[in-house]
């Protein structure tokens, strides 16, 4: 059953905004470090950081009893209390205008910047757009508008019977990753996501209603644009977008791969062996 929203009440969240501190420790990118299997040893303090590790940085401290059932900070502070069971993060469109080194004192500033309501195949979905601004010792060194979509319970368009996915092509370079229980728990860890679909097989199965445990958006992501960095001999990107395009299930191996490098520009995506692809990126130098 679809739920009725108030969008007007919703977008009274509109312009909400919030701050966050943090430090960079030698300590966090080691363990960024050893988690994504970088070779050679973690960067130290004033080298620079590996790219997208500011998703685990600045993330709020929320005590237990503030939890939501699917360990999502409950709603109705930052974010709108969007009346949606299923939440998710659907896409980022980041510039680098600075960069991060091990070691910088960090701020991000966040603002509600729109908050949209659409039909689709399966319901309501309600997309909420978030402006983030991370700064370095006082310089701004990313911005970001991250999408985040809502959407309802599993229901019958989600159980139905669906034709076999279309394989992908493989990529001018392409790698593939185990996404092991113990990797999707480690970047929950360094995250500090207690979402439950990436760790509890139980919930994401029987209430959530996926095929398995659910790697983190922002950890393929993360893949993505490291693989776009060795595209170009090891220079991280000016920008960099992605897009979720299906749940990826873990337990399995992940491909990501990257096409040709065109106009200081390469697209790339992620797929499991045999199956369609679950995001797309964009990076640019």
């Amino acid at each position: 059953m679809d739920v009725q929203m108030d969008l007007p009440y919703l977008r009274q969240w509109i312009g909400r905004d919030e701050y966050s501190d943090d430090i960079l420790t030698p300590a966090l990118a080691a363990r960024f470090h050893a988690t994504l299997g970088f070779g050679g040893e973690p960067p130290q303090i004033g080298d620079a950081a590996p790219g997208l590790i500011h998703f685990c940085l600045c993330q709020p401290a929320v005590p237990m009893d503030g939890l939501s059932e699917d360990g999502h900070p409950s709603r109705g502070g930052f974010l709108p209390p969007v009346p949606l069971p299923r939440r998710m993060w659907a896409a980022s469109e980041i510039a680098f205008p600075g960069a991060l080194r091990v070691g910088d004192t960090i701020r991000r500033q966040s603002r509600v910047a729109d908050i949209t309501v659409k039909s689709g195949r399966s319901g309501t979905l309600c997309f909420v757009m978030v402006d983030h601004e991370i700064m370095a010792n006082g310089a701004v060194a990313i911005t970001e508008r991250q999408t985040i979509v809502y959407r309802g319970a599993p229901g019958k368009a989600d159980t139905q019977p669906v034709k076999p996915p279309v394989p992908v092509p493989i990529g001018v370079t392409t790698e593939m990753i185990d996404v092991s229980p113990a990797l999707l728990f480690r970047y929950s860890a360094l995250t500090f996501n207690a979402h439950r679909i990436h760790y509890d097989l139980p919930y994401a199965v029987e209430t959530e209603g996926y095929a398995g445990l659910v790697v983190h958006g922002p950890l393929q992501a993360t893949l993505l644009i490291q693989l776009a960095a060795r595209c170009r001999d090891g220079a991280m990107p000016a920008a960099f977008s992605f897009r979720g395009m299906a749940p990826a299930i873990g337990g399995q191996r992940l491909g990501v791969h990257a096409g040709a490098v065109q106009d200081d520009a390469v697209e790339l995506w992620t797929a499991p062996a045999g199956g369609a692809v679950a995001m797309r990126a964009t990076a640019r130098w």
